[in-house]
């Protein structure tokens, strides 16, 4: 890949989103790790929300959710999305697009357990994404899952990860009078690695 200036050095887009990752926590003021993640509900009707990237894996990325809210409902009946993790104080942003998995294993067991205690708790009690009465009516049921569950509740089977195994993700950087530099990386059918693209801005 000819052109390419410093901070997309490498040719595995992997490696150079964690390393974007880790300048962001030093810059970023809140949340260097939420992404507006992409979902089409039962009729191919775009829905979009902030949620937290959890883990850069070699070859994916996995993020936490209950499976039956609005997302984990889409997810499941259609497992393909698509984000954006942009990082304004950086001028820089990744574009993801994939097919979805899910991560109810060990893994989602681990993330789990190294939340907050009252986290683990309210997802137990949130029916996330359904109709509440009140926020009354979730304290409440916070109370009566937290008497249930105790001081360490198990995992809810409801709850774990979604892993996004991208077929393309596309890395961005401010440009001075807007010619930014865009590399698209695609890996074809029967391709050792990524092939890296330079897109015009």
């Amino acid at each position: 890949m000819s052109e390419r200036t410093d901070i997309f050095e490498g040719s595995d887009p992997f490696v150079i989103i964690r390393r974007w990752q880790e300048e962001a926590w030093k810059t970023e003021l809140n949340d260097a790790n939420a992404i507006a993640l992409s979902t089409v509900d039962r009729d191919g009707l775009p829905n979009v929300r902030m949620v937290l990237l959890k883990d850069i894996e070699d070859d994916a990325f996995v993020f936490y959710t209950n499976y039956e809210s609005a997302k984990g409902r889409e997810l499941t009946a259609t497992p393909m999305a698509a984000f954006v993790l942009h990082w304004k104080s950086l001028r820089r942003q990744v574009r993801v697009r994939g097919h979805v998995t899910r991560e109810e294993g060990a893994q989602a067991d681990a993330y789990y357990n190294s939340r907050a205690l009252e986290s683990r708790i309210g997802a137990w009690a949130s029916e996330q994404s359904r109709p509440l009465k009140s926020r009354a009516t979730l304290m409440g049921e916070v109370a009566r899952q937290g008497a249930k569950q105790g001081l360490s509740p198990k995992r809810p089977p409801h709850w774990g990860g979604f892993r996004i195994k991208p077929v393309e993700i596309e890395l961005w950087a401010d440009g001075a009078f807007r010619l930014h530099d865009r590399f698209r990386y695609t890996q074809g059918e029967g391709m050792r690695g990524w092939q890296a693209t330079r897109l015009a801005p």
